[in-house]
């Protein structure tokens, strides 16, 4: 099975408030799994865990504002690999 560490400890070892953690669940920003009525989240996820704790806590953005950030990041990161795979189309034509 994957790593993973429970809500519970998250929100000890980041100094968050509960709700914060449900309500990116909520909005499915993050996936996490339960076993035996505890919720964890897969260290695979801790990364973008963390970089929503960052912007809400040490940026003060609101639970929307995280959600639009990380959707135009996704969206960037497409456009910048379609780019990538155009220009190497693209270079590939030339001879």
């Amino acid at each position: 099975m994957s790593e993973r560490i429970s809500r519970e400890e998250l929100v000890k070892i980041y100094n968050i408030e509960i709700t914060f953690f449900d309500s990116l669940e909520e909005a499915g920003l993050l996936k996490t799994v339960t076993e035996n009525e505890v919720k964890y989240l897969l260290y695979d996820e801790l990364e973008l865990f963390e970089r929503f704790a960052n912007w809400h806590y040490d940026l003060d953005v609101n639970l929307p504002g995280v959600e639009v950030i990380h959707h135009l990041l996704q969206k960037m990161e497409k456009l910048t690999a379609e780019n990538r795979r155009l220009l190497q189309h693209m270079g590939s034509d030339s001879y």
